[in-house]
């Protein structure tokens, strides 16, 4: 297959025919991988098995993994759901478009494998004006999971999309560097209790005002032989090419471990935070970010963990970060994507 790419279009006319195009594809049942403000989505239709087996077969996902459908207007959901619990309508409110995801009770309107058989279906709206036009001009709920072979490192732009997926998709529409550059925040509000499913951008501090009993589930750590309800719960991700080891300790403790593998002979490479990054006499390192504005580390990770080929490393090591706001979600998808974890006591 040969897969269609739509360079960055600056606006007006230009970006119109490239939606009209990318729209076509998506009604006529074929996968197309867009921007939104996290990472990129493998769009294709939430309605139709045939379409959503194509996003699992480009990406070569587990088929008991569940996806998130995204919608471009509130009355899509009602669509897709038996009803919106009160939390849900709250959390909307104050949150869509945006990088939250609800889980709700679903009235088997999307597509089986979209729900992987649960009961409940996934449901967001994005924060992205080609992604909201998209789906304004397709007519369509879109199951949207991130744009990347299953386990890779998710794609922050379009040459990621590229270097995984191309000639498996039918097209990918070019929307620059994502902001936020982890996943959404994924809430179940059919529980009794909301409970945080996967930690995203929009923290745990910034939902409790608002619903001050939520929880962060405790199956976050992989569960083997459970049926995961939400994508990033039961399997390895974003794991780069060569093994990564997660140093959980203060920066003595890295570079330590660091010291013992290079005296050991072992060709390392590091990602890190610009304050480590200075301590460290040592190359190559990949900064992603700065310890004081996680949101700027958020938004390099997965740059980052792509940066390094096999032939460059026989290890990865990278620091841990603070895990408080978005930083829970930067430690969950690092402990995801990590061979080894290696902890100071």
């Amino acid at each position: 297959m040969e897969t269609k790419i739509w360079p960055q279009a600056t606006a007006g006319r230009e970006q119109n025919q490239v939606i009209k195009e990318a729209a076509a594809l998506l009604r006529d049942q074929q996968v197309v991988a867009f921007p939104t403000e996290t990472v990129y989505g493998l769009g294709a239709d939430a309605t139709s098995e045939e379409a959503v087996q194509r996003i699992f077969e480009a990406k070569g996902r587990p088929a008991d993994n569940p996806l998130i459908v995204h919608v471009g207007e509130r009355s899509q959901v009602e669509e897709l759901v038996t009803h919106i619990p009160e939390v849900a309508k709250q959390l909307m409110d104050k949150f869509w478009p945006g990088p939250l995801t609800l889980v709700l009770p679903s009235n088997h309107q999307a597509a089986r494998n979209v729900t992987a058989g649960l009961n409940t279906v996934a449901i967001r709206m994005p924060d992205d004006p080609i992604a909201l036009a998209l789906l304004k001009e397709s007519g369509l709920p879109l199951a949207a999971p991130s744009a990347n072979r299953s386990g890779r490192p998710s794609p922050t732009e379009a040459d990621h999309v590229y270097q995984d997926l191309q000639g498996r998709i039918a097209g990918i529409v070019d929307g620059g560097p994502t902001g936020i550059g982890v996943e959404s925040t994924v809430v179940d509000c059919a529980a009794e209790i909301p409970i945080i499913l996967r930690p995203g951008g929009v923290t745990k501090e910034d939902i409790e005002p608002l619903v001050p009993d939520v929880i962060i589930d405790p199956a976050l750590a992989d569960q083997p032989g459970e049926q995961p309800k939400s994508p990033g719960m039961k399997y390895t991700h974003y794991a780069p090419e060569a093994p990564l080891w997660l140093i959980e300790g203060d920066d003595v403790f890295f570079r330590e471990q660091l010291e013992s593998m290079k005296e050991e002979g072992q060709r390392v490479a590091v990602i890190a935070s610009q304050e480590l990054a200075g301590q460290l006499n040592h190359e190559p390192v990949t900064v992603c970010g700065s310890r004081a504005q996680l949101t700027e580390v958020a938004g390099g990770l997965y740059r980052a963990l792509r940066h390094y080929k096999k032939s460059e490393a026989e290890v990865i090591l990278c620091e841990s970060f603070p895990e408080y706001g978005v930083g829970a979600a930067i430690m969950n998808r690092l402990r995801k994507a990590a061979t080894q974890k290696i902890k100071q006591y």
